[in-house]
């Protein structure tokens, strides 16, 4: 059976095993515009072959988890465009090694938390004891891997300005703060962190990404460094530029800055990166994002050098970039690149309840035109889903497939309805000062399209409907008097930018909520995927999904143990295949979010199937493996790395 007819065999098979899927319930409650929406996805679902007969809800008060997202000033009531206001990451491992998947969350002020997995969807806080209070650190990213191949995740995390810290894992869900002897304590205006095995070593190294310079010497409450009155303009502004970095593991929990030494000066206004094997030689390669400018894809070179290959592979790449997540969209075998757009999505405020205008691309005419001191030629104003046609041929196909989003912020990608077809989940929202914006789950019908399901699974509208939230308070006719919202919340008309007074003069800002992370896990270790989110400013979101209440699933969990290769097996390519011949592909980068990295098992939904006929993997070592059938469903299946290849 030729390839095509594979996939369309699967499509109609999986269409079938349905039977007829119930009616979503429509939302009654929340604005106008989103309970059209609602009836718009509904109708749409009708037609689709995606399963969507399940639901999410969010279970924060049954999770016990109590941590909210604190920001600095800059982003709440000394608001001006900087930088802040683009939050923090969100990670998931299995800290103490009990087989349940922990979570850390990042804030800007106050401390980043760790939430340890009691089992059944319940948590408990144990950062202090775990050794990782960070008061005030004005956080970004936070990444796991297992530095030291000892079978437990160690931590980094990214600040602002305040230094980045790695943690070693010291197992019994117990860390140590080993950034100064491991040589990793960069202090600038830090982003991600991305950990991958770049000279097949069989150790994990660091790239960091660096913003460029977005602040001043002086400092706001909570310790933050005030921002620049121009920051947005930074990008054009080659003097402020803040290079990226590559730090080579060299074992012991020591680390080198090999940067300059390896070729890779990467001074994008970058916030983000991801690893993809463009060429296929087994050497994994980088593409970074520029927030405000050209991506940049740098080619591994026998794990020595990387060279900028941007042009050879990525002609056009989004000009705003936010998030970016490397898979197997349309099950050809090929690894595609998805990228999400934000910034673009700035320079004009869409009406709420236009969603044709939400799913075109931005217009740029509207953007200062300094933005573009090289012209616009290279981008692409919007999202853009790269298919990977093969020979190093990369095509956009996002306005064809139906993922073009609004204010999206990082992707989170995987099978949320156990169909054997990769799903996706994009975080958005701008909070204050802007309308509120939803956040998307697309479902993936067989590769072919997504279907837009955020309203039909739940995730959409929030509980209540609410989608508004306090921002700050100032006493107008007090200590805050002189303060700049006073002044303009007491015109006329204000009420509809969100100003709340009461009759004592006191201020209440209201604005839009908004997700800007998430990692898909299976949180309460029923069998389905659940999703959690990290807020700007706000409580999480515990969503969790009854797929496995509503119907039998059909899954495997593959959890990679390295030999030769890193011990997470971080780099390897894992091809299930299935009793008709399909192969499912699936990458282990760890990316599961904007400004994230988790240490999870790989999951595989087999729609129909109760097992597999063989596993694939091909290691960062270059070894490959097969794993031999039948492989039942229902179970996470350990592989590890043999001794020799076979």
């Amino acid at each position: 059976m030729t390839r095509p007819a594979v996939l369309l065999a699967s499509a109609v098979a999986a269409l079938a095993s349905c039977g007829p899927q119930r009616r979503p319930p429509v939302a009654t409650v929340g604005p106008p515009w989103l309970l059209a929406r609602a009836q718009q996805e509904v109708e749409l679902a009708e037609h689709s072959p995606a399963f969507h007969d399940f639901q999410f809800t969010d279970r924060l008060g049954a999770s016990g988890i109590t941590f909210v997202n604190r920001i600095v000033d800059d982003a709440g009531k000394a608001y001006k465009k900087v930088h802040y206001d683009h939050g923090t990451g969100l990670c998931a491992a299995d800290v103490d090694g009990d087989g349940l998947l922990d979570l850390y969350f990042v804030t800007q002020l106050g401390t980043s938390e760790l939430w340890k997995n009691l089992g059944g969807g319940r948590f408990v806080n144990i950062t202090a004891a775990a050794g990782l209070a960070m008061p005030d650190a004005v956080a970004a990213a936070c990444a796991f891997a297992d530095i030291d191949n000892d079978g437990l995740p160690d931590l980094f995390v990214t600040t602002v300005r305040h230094g980045n810290h790695l943690f070693h894992n010291l197992g019994g869900g117990k860390f140590r703060d080993i950034t100064t002897e491991a040589g990793v304590g960069y202090v600038g205006h830090s982003s991600g962190a991305v950990f991958f095995d770049y000279d097949g070593d069989g150790l994990l190294d660091l790239f960091l990404t660096n913003v460029g310079v977005y602040t001043s010497n002086a400092k706001g409450p909570g310790g933050y460094y005030v921002g620049l009155p121009d920051a947005f303009h930074g990008h054009t502004h080659p003097d402020r530029a803040e290079a990226s970095v590559l730090y080579h593991n060299l074992g012991g929990g020591r680390f080198k800055d090999v940067t300059r030494e390896v070729g890779l000066v990467d001074s994008s206004w970058s916030g983000d990166a991801t690893v993809i094997d463009v060429n296929d030689d087994g050497r994994p390669d980088l593409y970074i994002l520029n927030m405000q400018g050209a991506n940049h894809l740098w080619l591994n070179e026998g794990g020595k050098r990387f060279r900028d290959a941007s042009r050879e592979y990525f002609p056009k790449t989004p000009w705003g970039a936010m998030g970016v997540k490397a898979f197997d969209f349309d099950g050809d075998g090929r690894v595609d690149l998805l990228v999400t757009d934000m910034h673009d999505d700035m320079w004009l405020n869409i009406p709420p309840g236009d969603w044709a205008a939400e799913t075109r691309k931005a217009d740029s005419s509207k953007a200062p035109p300094d933005f573009f001191p090289d012209g616009k030629d290279r981008f692409i104003f919007g999202n853009a889903l790269f298919t990977n046609r093969g020979g190093g041929r990369f095509e956009d196909v996002s306005d064809t497939l139906g993922v073009e989003t609004y204010w999206p912020w990082g992707p989170s990608v995987d099978d949320l309805n156990a169909d054997g077809w990769d799903d996706i989940f994009i975080a958005a929202g701008m909070n204050f000062p802007h309308r509120y914006g939803i956040n998307s789950v697309l479902l993936n019908e067989a590769g072919r399209h997504f279907l837009a399901s955020e309203f039909l699974l739940g995730v959409e509208p929030r509980p209540g409907g609410a989608t508004e939230q306090v921002w700050f308070q100032l006493d107008c006719r007090g200590a805050d008097r002189r303060q700049f919202f006073c002044g303009v919340c007491s015109e006329s008309g204000s009420a509809g930018l969100g100003c709340r007074f009461d009759a004592a003069g006191h201020l209440t800002m209201m604005a839009a909520r908004g997700t800007r992370s998430a990692v898909i896990v299976d949180v309460d270790d029923d069998g389905d995927l659940d999703v959690v989110t990290n807020e700007f400013n706000a409580p999480p979101q515990i969503l969790i999904s009854d797929l496995a209440q509503r119907r039998r699933i059909h899954f495997l969990k593959v959890r990679l143990r390295g030999t030769a290769s890193n011990r997470e097996g971080l780099g390897a390519r894992v091809t299930v295949v299935l009793p008709d011949g399909r192969r499912m592909l699936k990458v282990m980068d760890g990316k599961s979010g904007y400004l994230s990295q988790s240490d999870l098992p790989l999951y595989f939904g087999l729609g129909t199937a109760d097992h597999a006929t063989s596993l694939d993997v091909l290691w960062p070592s270059g070894r490959r493996q097969t794993v031999a059938g039948p492989i039942a469903a229902l179970g996470t299946l350990d592989v590890v790395e043999p001794d020799r290849p076979r």
